[in-house]
Protein backbone atom coordinates (compact mmCIF):
# COMPACT_ATOMS: atom_id res chain seq x y z
CA UNK A 1 0.00 0.00 0.00
CA UNK A 2 1.64 3.24 -1.29
CA UNK A 3 1.63 5.94 1.36
CA UNK A 4 1.66 8.86 -0.80
CA UNK A 5 -1.94 8.57 -1.95
CA UNK A 6 -3.39 8.07 1.83
CA UNK A 7 -1.48 11.32 2.59
CA UNK A 8 -2.63 13.26 -0.68
CA UNK A 9 -6.45 12.22 0.56
CA UNK A 10 -5.98 12.89 4.48
CA UNK A 11 -4.25 16.77 2.96
CA UNK A 12 -6.88 17.22 0.55
CA UNK A 13 -9.79 16.09 3.00
CA UNK A 14 -8.42 18.85 5.65
CA UNK A 15 -8.16 21.29 3.35
CA UNK A 16 -11.56 20.68 1.65
CA UNK A 17 -12.97 20.64 5.86
CA UNK A 18 -11.37 24.13 6.54
CA UNK A 19 -12.60 25.37 3.54
CA UNK A 20 -16.01 24.74 4.58
CA UNK A 21 -15.23 25.85 7.82
CA UNK A 22 -14.42 28.75 6.32
CA UNK A 23 -17.58 29.15 3.96
CA UNK A 24 -19.67 28.81 6.77
CA UNK A 25 -18.04 31.35 9.01
CA UNK A 26 -17.98 33.79 6.30
CA UNK A 27 -18.72 37.51 7.76
CA UNK A 28 -18.35 40.09 5.48
CA UNK A 29 -17.09 43.28 6.39
CA UNK A 30 -19.02 46.40 5.44
CA UNK A 31 -17.15 49.28 5.25
CA UNK A 32 -19.54 52.17 5.55
CA UNK A 33 -18.25 55.18 3.13
CA UNK A 34 -19.94 58.86 4.29
CA UNK A 35 -19.70 62.51 4.61
CA UNK A 36 -19.56 63.40 8.29
CA UNK A 37 -22.21 66.23 7.42
CA UNK A 38 -24.82 62.80 7.01
CA UNK A 39 -23.52 61.21 10.28
CA UNK A 40 -27.14 61.01 11.83
CA UNK A 41 -28.53 58.86 8.63
CA UNK A 42 -25.39 56.69 8.61
CA UNK A 43 -26.34 56.09 12.80
CA UNK A 44 -29.22 55.40 11.78
CA UNK A 45 -28.79 52.44 9.26
CA UNK A 46 -26.31 51.25 11.32
CA UNK A 47 -29.23 50.63 13.83
CA UNK A 48 -31.22 49.01 10.41
CA UNK A 49 -28.09 47.09 10.12
CA UNK A 50 -28.18 45.87 13.48
CA UNK A 51 -30.45 42.60 13.27
CA UNK A 52 -27.67 41.29 10.25
CA UNK A 53 -24.60 41.91 13.11
CA UNK A 54 -26.22 40.77 16.13
CA UNK A 55 -27.18 37.51 13.99
CA UNK A 56 -23.36 37.27 12.91
CA UNK A 57 -24.21 37.78 9.54
CA UNK A 58 -22.14 41.15 8.41
CA UNK A 59 -19.46 43.07 10.70
CA UNK A 60 -19.26 46.63 10.17
CA UNK A 61 -16.52 49.90 9.88
CA UNK A 62 -16.30 53.63 9.63
CA UNK A 63 -14.14 56.26 10.65
CA UNK A 64 -15.89 56.67 14.36
CA UNK A 65 -14.13 53.35 15.28
CA UNK A 66 -10.76 55.04 14.53
CA UNK A 67 -8.77 55.16 18.33
CA UNK A 68 -6.87 58.18 19.31
CA UNK A 69 -2.89 57.62 18.16
CA UNK A 70 -3.86 55.92 14.97
CA UNK A 71 -3.01 57.17 11.45
CA UNK A 72 -6.06 57.95 10.13
CA UNK A 73 -5.78 57.57 6.43
CA UNK A 74 -3.64 54.82 6.97
CA UNK A 75 -6.08 52.59 8.76
CA UNK A 76 -9.22 53.90 6.65
CA UNK A 77 -7.68 52.52 3.89
CA UNK A 78 -6.70 49.49 5.31
CA UNK A 79 -10.40 48.63 6.35
CA UNK A 80 -11.61 49.73 3.23
CA UNK A 81 -9.14 46.91 1.41
CA UNK A 82 -10.22 44.71 4.11
CA UNK A 83 -13.97 45.11 3.09
CA UNK A 84 -16.03 42.82 1.08
CA UNK A 85 -19.10 45.06 0.92
CA UNK A 86 -18.36 48.87 0.33
CA UNK A 87 -22.05 50.86 0.83
CA UNK A 88 -21.64 54.95 0.03
CA UNK A 89 -23.64 56.85 1.45
CA UNK A 90 -24.66 59.08 -1.29
CA UNK A 91 -25.31 62.82 -0.44
CA UNK A 92 -24.14 66.08 -2.20
CA UNK A 93 -21.63 66.63 1.04
CA UNK A 94 -20.61 62.56 0.22
CA UNK A 95 -19.63 63.92 -3.28
CA UNK A 96 -18.25 67.44 -2.19
CA UNK A 97 -15.30 65.50 0.20
CA UNK A 98 -12.45 65.58 -1.11
CA UNK A 99 -11.32 62.91 0.55
CA UNK A 100 -13.75 60.61 -0.47
CA UNK A 101 -13.31 61.72 -4.34
CA UNK A 102 -9.27 60.92 -4.18
CA UNK A 103 -9.49 58.36 -1.50
CA UNK A 104 -12.18 56.33 -0.66
CA UNK A 105 -13.83 56.30 -3.73
CA UNK A 106 -11.15 55.67 -5.94
CA UNK A 107 -10.15 52.15 -4.19
CA UNK A 108 -14.01 51.13 -4.01
CA UNK A 109 -14.05 51.44 -7.46
CA UNK A 110 -10.89 49.83 -8.46
CA UNK A 111 -11.88 47.03 -6.02
CA UNK A 112 -15.88 46.63 -7.44
CA UNK A 113 -14.07 46.65 -11.09
CA UNK A 114 -11.28 43.89 -10.46
CA UNK A 115 -14.35 41.79 -8.39
CA UNK A 116 -12.55 41.93 -4.80
CA UNK A 117 -15.57 44.00 -3.11
CA UNK A 118 -18.78 45.11 -4.22
CA UNK A 119 -19.77 48.67 -4.25
CA UNK A 120 -23.37 49.39 -3.19
CA UNK A 121 -24.41 53.16 -3.68
CA UNK A 122 -26.99 54.17 -1.42
CA UNK A 123 -28.65 57.90 -2.28
CA UNK A 124 -29.48 59.40 1.32
CA UNK A 125 -30.36 62.52 0.75
CA UNK A 126 -31.57 64.31 -3.44
CA UNK A 127 -28.35 65.43 -5.43
CA UNK A 128 -26.98 65.09 -8.67
CA UNK A 129 -24.81 61.47 -8.88
CA UNK A 130 -26.09 60.75 -11.76
CA UNK A 131 -22.55 61.44 -13.73
CA UNK A 132 -20.83 59.47 -10.92
CA UNK A 133 -18.45 56.94 -11.50
CA UNK A 134 -20.64 55.11 -9.32
CA UNK A 135 -23.63 55.66 -11.45
CA UNK A 136 -23.67 52.43 -13.05
CA UNK A 137 -24.43 50.29 -10.17
CA UNK A 138 -27.71 49.48 -9.06
CA UNK A 139 -28.53 51.47 -6.06
CA UNK A 140 -30.68 51.50 -3.04
CA UNK A 141 -33.09 52.21 -2.23
CA UNK A 142 -35.26 51.15 -5.03
CA UNK A 143 -35.28 53.21 -8.25
CA UNK A 144 -32.39 55.01 -6.30
CA UNK A 145 -35.23 57.23 -4.48
CA UNK A 146 -33.28 59.21 -1.70
CA UNK A 147 -33.69 57.94 1.75
CA UNK A 148 -35.07 61.52 2.96
CA UNK A 149 -37.32 61.41 -0.02
CA UNK A 150 -39.52 58.70 2.03
CA UNK A 151 -42.28 59.59 4.24
CA UNK A 152 -40.97 57.48 6.70
CA UNK A 153 -37.48 56.84 6.60
CA UNK A 154 -37.39 53.61 8.26
CA UNK A 155 -39.41 52.35 5.31
CA UNK A 156 -36.27 53.16 3.15
CA UNK A 157 -33.67 52.05 5.63
CA UNK A 158 -35.16 48.35 5.98
CA UNK A 159 -35.58 47.77 2.35
CA UNK A 160 -31.84 49.06 2.33
CA UNK A 161 -30.58 46.25 5.27
CA UNK A 162 -32.85 43.67 3.35
CA UNK A 163 -31.35 44.27 0.35
CA UNK A 164 -27.84 44.24 2.00
CA UNK A 165 -28.60 40.54 3.99
CA UNK A 166 -29.74 39.78 0.14
CA UNK A 167 -26.05 40.38 -1.21
CA UNK A 168 -24.75 38.75 1.94
CA UNK A 169 -27.01 35.46 1.05
CA UNK A 170 -25.88 35.65 -2.74
CA UNK A 171 -22.12 36.13 -1.95
CA UNK A 172 -22.27 32.90 0.42
CA UNK A 173 -23.94 30.81 -2.18
CA UNK A 174 -21.40 32.21 -4.40
CA UNK A 175 -18.47 31.17 -2.40
CA UNK A 176 -20.23 27.66 -1.31
CA UNK A 177 -20.77 26.58 -5.16
CA UNK A 178 -17.34 27.71 -6.36
CA UNK A 179 -15.60 24.50 -5.24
Amino acid sequence: MELIPILEHAILTRIKLKYMTVVKTFKPRIFLSYAHADEDLKKELDKHLMPLKRSGKIETWDDRELIAGQEWNEEILAELNRAEIILLLVSKDFIASQYIWEKELETAMKRHENGTAKVVPVIIKNCLWQDMPFAKLQALPRNAKPVTNYENPDDAFTEIAVSVKKLVEYMLSKLQNSD
